[in-house]
């Protein structure tokens, strides 16, 4: 049998794909993060089927969880909210499914910036202005960032970067970035993404922090700092240019 890793989306219950449906209607075994996967999709499960919320359970705990369904013989539809591929502790949960010879696979999902970017009615890469985006968070005490990786540095590229797990951090957020993009330079902050309560703040690095204390908004956020999100005056893509002399079915989609 075999466990399946969900991308359930960001929130909103039928921003799931269709093959993560299906596998959960299918699925004799449902984990789910209790706290972050919207309790209607719980509804798609079997009957029968054995929910666990892991919201209070160690990896320990979840490791066992999932091995005993296999034990038992039963597929296992494991969601995680957004897409498993970015911050999801998707990858310590493979690794103990792979030293205990488990399979699995994984089902993409839709990720919280590109909620944000839908919500806020922007395409965060623009020709001339930004083709480059940054999806990073901020040191915590209890997982410290990678050597380079900090704010200040990731910072001097000028790239869009968006936040996700930085709403509380917001003031450090700010102070590393304005050296670099400037204190005029757009931002954003869209919080519970794609849901019935979403929020969506719009402004600029001088003012954004302001707006996220004011509206008290601490989690299920993401923040989104760069030139881009304002971009007005821009050249169109080279995709759908009347100059552009060879068109091919397989060009749809392409890089501008």
């Amino acid at each position: 049998m075999t466990v399946h890793f969900i991308g359930a989306g960001p929130g909103a219950a039928d921003l799931i794909t269709l093959r993560g449906l299906r596998i959960l209607a299918a699925s004799k075994v449902c984990l789910y993060a209790g706290s972050l996967v919207p309790r209607e999709l719980l509804a798609e499960c079997p009957p029968d089927a054995r929910l666990v919320d892991t919201a209070q359970l160690t990896l320990d705990r979840i490791t066992d969880e999932l091995v005993r369904a296999h034990e038992e013989g039963h597929d296992v539809a494991r969601l995680h909210s957004g897409d498993p591929s970015v911050f999801s502790a998707v990858a310590e949960q493979m690794r103990r499914l792979d030293a205990a010879g488990v399979p699995y696979e994984v089902v993409p999902g839709v990720p919280a910036f590109a909620a944000a970017a839908a919500a806020l009615k922007r395409e965060l890469t623009v020709p001339t202005v930004g083709q480059t985006v940054i999806l990073t968070r901020v040191a915590q005490q209890a997982t410290p960032m990678p050597e380079g990786e900090d704010l200040a540095t990731l910072g001097r590229s000028g790239a869009l970067i968006v936040l996700h797990l930085a709403a509380r951090y917001v003031d450090r957020v700010v102070s590393e970035l304005t050296p670099h993009y400037g204190a005029d330079c757009p931002a954003a902050v869209v919080a519970m993404a794609s849901r019935p309560d979403e929020l969506v703040l719009r402004g600029t690095l001088e003012d954004i922090a302001d707006q996220v204390k004011a509206a008290g908004v601490v989690r299920t956020a993401v923040i989104i700092v760069g030139r881009t999100l304002g971009a007005e005056q821009f050249r169109d893509s080279h995709l759908y240019s009347a100059e552009r002399v060879h068109r091919h079915a397989t060009d749809c989609g392409a890089p501008s």
